[in-house]
């Protein structure tokens, strides 16, 4: 599998670590225990379009957020996983 690496272009998902759901950008603020414990056990595992977490290990070392098709396998997408976080804090995403 391919991951479209927005800075360095095409590469093997062999130099990536998969970390999981991408929702983990949105940790929650506060001590509210129930959303923390949400935050930390629940997943969710859909079948179809997925945004996940991929740190490059093995290349610059940053971190992605690549939208996969769980289903086929498809990336649709891959956007720095810091681009991201900044957008949906200034509450562009």
């Amino acid at each position: 599998m391919l991951i479209p690496h927005p800075l360095l272009g095409l590469r093997d998902a062999q130099e990536f670590t998969y970390l999981g759901d991408a929702s983990l950008i949105d940790r929650p603020e506060g001590s509210d225990e129930a959303a923390l414990a949400d935050y930390v056990y629940l997943r969710d595992n859909p079948a179809g379009l997925h945004r996940e977490l991929w740190f490059h290990e093995q290349g610059d070392r940053s971190w992605l957020v690549v939208t996969r098709n769980t289903l086929t396998h498809e990336i649709v997408s891959a956007e720095l996983a810091r681009d991201v976080a900044l957008a949906r804090k200034e509450g562009v995403a």
